[in-house]
């Protein structure tokens, strides 16, 4: 048996602000370790033989970060799937089923969102071994995490009866949404409850024939969204009309609630989906005060916090069971009880036009990143990283000038129909309405220092004749 791992890398970033934004989220950031979650998510399937190169699902934004990510731990995806816009889980896994069946007609999916923690590789790995024994008679697997508490930020799975066929899994009696505290205390007291961690196993064929009987409209658009989608660049994107009329639907609502073959396979692996700031403490190792630190931290008199410091000191003194999480631009402070209203916050800056839970001051691209340094009445600075080799487009902006000073590297800069080099401490200036380009030929890292004059300074004032990662 071939296990294909299907990455799913969507989401926007709302529960974790201000460290997870819409252009940065959570699956892409270092939440536990010095790797992104979605690089654990990977790396973890590496010494499991049957595993092929995972295939990853996500959104336009966030593909060069994602091949990024990917390159920087060694692994080559067998794929990068791009939706046009999300639809849930269900139509985006039929998309995926799709496309590896092109590959494999035996292929076994393992899905996996990208933003879970799980700490017992090994339990892991034994869990999915136990799946693909029932997944070898036809079964839908379902993992179902062992719970140590009543949960009320999950949806249950009741177990069944146990399988003759394969040991160690179980029918589903039921599927059961998120409780109350006490309907969650009954559970745990019950025994046979579990959480509904989102990871399935089973044949892609397998998985679309059920899809087709049980969704057929899903199983329809995902087809053709596969079939007329096309590549751009490294990446496979969806045709976006047929993937857009996919309604959008879960695997659990489309079909593994529905199916007759649904098992699910009890796992106790330190698996939490972190989703809140306190979620993050419970899975990160404490100090004797039951403080995990992060960044420069001066801490007095505080317990069973979580104090995250990202770009300057924080000092807090003689407070318990806090959140306090620091960003150049954002700071956020909240009783532990009370962080599942960090989507209000978000909701906030969204109703008031701010930008806040978009982007962080440094904003990443494909060739490199650039960071907010000052702004004012029609100015901005900016700290602009190339990357080496990489190029911009050829653009233009109709309501700004451009002063770029190199600090570092080397500039290869076309204006007009000007082409120089700049090297350290020299600088070129971009008049408004000029074709420009700039490239790092160069070895090393190019950094600048940009400032921007004239009466509108916005993203969305570039006009892109020529972009080697056609984005216009």
């Amino acid at each position: 048996m071939k296990i294909y791992p299907v990455i799913l890398s969507g989401g926007s970033g709302t529960r974790l602000w201000p460290l997870s934004r819409a252009a940065l989220p959570k699956q892409l950031l270092a939440l536990v370790g010095e790797r992104s979650m979605l690089q654990e998510t990977a790396l973890r399937l590496e010494n499991f033989l049957q595993m092929m190169p995972p295939l990853l699902v996500c959104g336009n934004e966030h593909r060069f970060m994602i091949a990024e990510q990917m390159r920087e731990i060694g692994i080559a995806p067998i794929g990068i799937m791009l939706e046009p816009e999300g639809r849930n889980t269900a139509p985006a896994v039929a998309a995926a089923a799709h496309y590896l069946l092109a590959i494999d007609p035996q292929a076994v999916m393992l899905v996996l969102p990208a933003d879970h923690v799980i700490t017992d590789v090994p339990a892991f790995h034994a869990a999915i071994s136990r799946a693909a024994a029932a997944v070898d008679t036809g079964a839908l697997a379902t993992f179902g995490i062992v719970p140590f508490g009543p949960e009320t930020g999950y949806g249950y799975i009741r177990r069944g009866d146990a399988l003759a066929s394969a040991q160690g899994c179980f029918s589903v009696a039921r599927f059961v949404e998120k409780p109350d505290l006490a309907t969650a205390q009954s559970f745990i007291a019950e025994g046979s409850y579990l959480w509904n961690s989102g990871m399935f196993l089973f044949s892609a064929a397998r998985y679309l024939d059920e899809l087709g009987s049980l969704r057929p409209d899903i199983a329809a658009c995902s087809k053709k969204a596969v079939e007329d989608g096309y590549r751009d660049l490294d990446f496979c994107r969806l045709h976006e009309a047929s993937f857009a009329a996919c309604p959008s639907e879960s695997i659990d609502y489309a079909v593994m609630e529905h199916t007759k073959h649904a098992v699910v396979v009890p796992a106790d692996i330190g698996w939490s989906d972190v989703g809140s700031w306190s979620a993050l403490w419970e899975v990160q190792a404490a100090d004797a005060q039951g403080n995990v630190l992060r960044g420069d931290v001066y801490l007095d008199d505080v317990s069973n916090s979580l104090v995250r410091a990202e770009s300057r000191m924080v000092a807090v003194i003689g407070l318990s069971d806090l959140v306090v999480v620091e960003t150049k631009d954002a700071v956020l402070v909240a009783h532990k009880d009370d962080v599942q209203k960090v989507k209000q916050i978000v909701d906030h800056l969204k109703k008031n036009k701010r930008s806040e839970h978009i982007n962080h001051t440094k904003v990443y691209r494909p060739w490199g990143c650039y960071e907010g340094i000052d702004v004012g009445d029609r100015f901005q600075v900016k700290r602009i990283t190339v990357n080496p080799g990489q190029i911009l487009s050829l653009q233009m902006h109709h309501h700004r000038a451009e002063h770029w000073v190199v600090v570092s590297g080397t500039a290869r800069v076309t204006c007009g129909d000007v082409v120089k080099l700049l090297t350290e401490n020299e600088s070129t200036y971009i008049p408004i309405g000029q074709t420009h380009r700039l490239e790092n030929p160069g070895k090393l890292p190019l950094h600048l220092i940009e400032v921007q004059s004239g009466s509108y300074l916005g993203e969305d004032d570039i006009v892109r004749f020529e972009d080697i990662y056609k984005r216009n």
